[in-house]
């Protein structure tokens, strides 16, 4: 995105995590707070969402959404108090946390975390207490520094939810965020999704995908980064984490889609993967 303006991308993610409350039964991912935060900004047209590529966005965002919080809460049952939310845009988990002693940072652009207060203020939504704001320019100031200045505990282990970023970075980006984290304490995690290199999709895939990449570029956030799932290995245990999972489509629609009778479900040989590694 462009430094001081709010993100295009942000908004279109949360329109489609509104949606799903409104369409899909039962929901992937329930959150009461995505429709009431877009408020006049939401509308809804049938037809269009219920297009196969618009269904099939829409369950991969709501998919890595759900499978963030999992881990995290993994992670959170396992004693981990801090969650950091990278890029986060108009997440809604901080507003619907059922862990009241996790102290939960939400790190973004300033342009896009003013935006994101006012809907919440408009909405009557109330910032909770537990809840840090981290408004971080990465042209002016390092991930590590925004957190310890937002008082993260760099002594402690922290989980990491890093949702519809990776594809927008720089390689050199990636591995800078990636060092980060994995120099906290053992019991340290990030999630996040990746792009599939678009020559390893299917022709069908590749044409979605193309869609979806002139779509974003025209917002001014266009796609910058793929990976194979070899090629983020080796970079995950480059940067010094332990453990590495990845997941593709088939096994994420085991795990958020199985029995459903209504076909919403990823498509097989999606266009991204989700990741978690351990420190």
């Amino acid at each position: 995105m462009q430094t001081g303006r709010a993100s295009k991308t942000a908004l279109r993610v949360a329109m489609r995590r509104a949606a799903h409350q409104e369409l899909d039964r039962p929901c992937v991912l329930r959150d009461s707070i995505a429709v009431p935060l877009l408020g006049s900004l939401f509308s809804l047209d049938h037809k269009r969402e219920m297009h196969p590529f618009a269904r099939a966005f829409r369950a991969f965002m709501v998919m890595r959404s759900r499978h963030a919080e999992d881990r995290f809460a993994e992670a959170a049952t396992a004693g981990v108090t801090q969650y950091v939310v990278l890029g986060a845009g108009l997440d809604t988990f901080a507003y619907r946390n059922p862990f009241p002693h996790v102290r939960v940072f939400e790190v973004d652009f300033p342009a896009t975390q003013h935006w994101k207060r006012s809907l919440l203020a408009k909405a009557r939504i109330p910032e909770p207490d537990n809840l840090t704001f981290v408004p971080l320019d990465f042209e002016h100031m390092t991930l590590a520094a925004g957190l310890v200045e937002a008082d993260f505990d760099m002594t402690k282990p922290a989980f990491f939810g890093w949702l519809g970023v990776v594809p927008y970075l720089t390689l050199d980006a990636t591995r800078s965020t990636l060092q980060t984290i994995a120099r906290l304490p053992v019991g340290t995690g990030v999630s996040f999704d990746y792009a599939l290199s678009p020559e390893s999709l299917s022709p069908l895939r590749r044409l979605a995908f193309g869609a979806l990449a002139a779509r974003v570029a025209a917002a001014g956030e266009p796609f910058r980064l793929f990976f194979t799932p070899h090629q983020l290995e080796l970079e995950l245990y480059s940067a010094g984490f332990h453990r590495v999972e990845q997941r593709d489509s088939d096994q994420l629609n085991e795990m958020y889609f199985r029995d459903r009778t209504d076909g919403f479900k990823l498509p097989s040989g999606g266009l991204g993967m989700m990741a978690t590694a351990w420190v």
